[in-house]
């Protein structure tokens, strides 16, 4: 059985990345593991080079690995560059109010819409080019 689903982005500066989430998403900073690897944090010290972060909010979390770190874990991606061809489903109540809430600090890659299947739902693209969608069920 398939117990959940996390996410995790190569992205090219994992404080920034983190920063990001934290200020304009709400996300919090769970763990993070600095270029030794060999410990956990509870937060990133100005001193630690930091190459895999885990964020949470609710119950949706995120991983973050820098891009070098990535590409020597993960096989097949020497050539690949952060971003995504696939777009982060990410379903929250009272939706409106975070898209006024974020609106004009994001960058906004689709506004906010009703579809044809009943939902409300908004486009984000994150720091590293990663697109988020977030969405409710229209009432």
């Amino acid at each position: 059985m398939f117990k959940k689903l996390n996410p995790n982005f190569m992205v090219k500066d994992i404080r920034e990345t983190v920063e990001f989430y934290e200020n304009n998403l709400g996300f919090s900073l769970i763990m993070a593991v600095p270029e030794t690897q060999d410990r956990i944090l509870a937060s990133m010290g100005a001193a630690d080079n930091i190459v895999y972060a885990l964020v949470r909010r609710g119950n949706v979390e995120i991983m973050f690995q820098a891009e070098t770190s990535f590409k020597e874990d993960v096989p097949g991606t020497a050539d690949m560059k952060p971003g995504a061809s696939c777009s982060y489903y990410i379903e929250l109540p009272e939706l409106e109010d975070f898209y006024e809430k974020i609106r004009n600090r994001v960058d906004i890659a689709k506004e906010l819409f009703t579809t044809w299947y009943g939902m409300k739902e908004f486009y984000i693209r994150d720091n590293n080019g990663y697109i988020l969608c977030f969405a409710e069920e229209s009432r």
